[in-house]
């Protein structure tokens, strides 16, 4: 959670898309690409407003 703050993604929003990716069948090889810093660099994180 506080990895996701630190990098400005809202983490219910995040762990959301974590988990459905997941559970859809994310690859083991592409695991590094969902790191909330990774997330947030793909477009995915929130406004600054929201912190």
């Amino acid at each position: 959670v506080e990895t996701c703050k630190l990098n400005g993604v809202d983490p219910q929003r995040y762990f959301t898309d974590l988990l459905t990716r997941l559970v859809n069948g994310w690859p083991n090889s592409r695991i590094d690409e969902l790191m909330p810093w990774c997330w947030a660099s793909a477009g995915e994180q929130t406004s600054s407003a929201a912190a």
